[in-house]
């Protein structure tokens, strides 16, 4: 994985998660989209450093927080921008939003703003690959809130008892919305209620990518090889507020943690040790950084000319 080409492709995916979501951010203020959008500045490590080791026919669910995930999955970025936009060349055919977006063509089966609710659906999935023996993982992102819902445990009992090739990827970044995860939940590991479960767990530093590489790798060689599912928790941190393109509100989080987090920005971590290694260079910098913003500002004008979609006879007749 670490050759030199590997590691400016991971860099490359990693700045481009990045990149797109600072424009989301600057352009959402214009109010032209108009659904909400969880973004995920400062949790792009995860995101793209397992979709670099997933098989292309390996299938992906996603929460609410998911553009990373869909962008690193392989999914259209001027699909995402259209559908944020509400428009019908969106990857939902503008219906859905910045929090239901799929791509099947890429395996990327969906996102939802649910809590935990595509948890038991990935389980699903993962049982008809062992029926239909395809040999594929499927993989599902969810936040540490959703192991507050019930449903979560019962998912990986069953995955457990049924020895489903399922990835859980816990992205704990600490929140829910605004509440600390100390008051809402007991002192603990999260990773270790997968372990009760008689789950193989692993807990990491999801602004780490290379840590990110290692613990994914070891996952995905256990799943295949022995049939049965991971949990990996990743700690992490979002650099903006909960929904929208904004900073939190001041005082909803302490300034010493939001600085403590901000020093471990996975882009800048990433990029150091590339540096260091000589693999990156300024000049190598900025034509990456040029080839994503064409991409980016094809994307959104792709999407500002793309039309709205049109209401079929019920809802025309609905709104008459």
């Amino acid at each position: 994985m670490k050759t030199k080409k590997n590691l400016l492709d991971l860099y490359h995916n990693l700045l481009r998660i990045r990149l797109v979501e600072e424009e989301i951010a600057q352009k959402y203020k214009e109010q032209e989209m108009r659904c909400p959008v969880h973004l995920c500045i400062g949790q792009e490590a995860i995101a793209a450093g397992i979709s670099s080791l997933l098989h292309k026919e390996d299938i992906v669910f996603s929460g609410h927080r998911s553009h990373g995930h869909y962008l690193g999955k392989g999914g259209d970025l001027a699909k995402m921008i259209a559908e944020i936009y509400g428009k019908s060349t969106g990857c939902s055919l503008g219906r859905g939003g910045s929090q239901h977006l799929i791509d099947l063509e890429v395996n990327f089966y969906g996102a939802n703003p649910i809590v935990a609710e595509t948890i038991p659906v990935a389980v699903g999935t993962g049982l008809a690959q062992i029926y239909q023996k395809t040999g594929n993982i499927v993989a599902v992102y969810f936040g540490d809130a959703a192991t507050e819902e019930g449903v979560t445990y019962e998912s990986l009992n069953y995955a457990s008892l049924k020895n489903l090739p399922v990835l859980f990827i816990c992205e704990n970044n600490l929140y829910s919305i605004s509440t600390h995860i100390r008051e809402r939940q007991p002192k603990r590991n999260i990773y270790k209620i997968a372990l009760s479960s008689g789950i193989k767990a692993y807990s990491g530093d999801g602004m780490d990518i290379l840590q990110v590489l290692e613990l994914t790798k070891k996952s995905l060689s256990y799943i295949r090889k022995n049939k049965k599912p991971v949990f990996i928790e990743f700690m992490t941190y979002r650099f903006l507020e909960h929904v929208g393109p904004n900073p939190d509100p001041a005082g909803s989080r302490p300034d010493k943690e939001k600085n403590y987090w901000r020093k471990k920005c996975p882009v800048k971590q990433f990029e150091k040790y590339l540096l260091g290694k000589k693999i990156l260079n300024l000049e190598i910098k900025a034509k990456i950084i040029s080839r994503i913003k064409k991409e980016i500002q094809d994307a959104f004008l792709f999407a500002k000319e793309s039309p709205y979609p049109e209401r079929n006879l019920e809802e025309r007749q609905a709104y008459a």
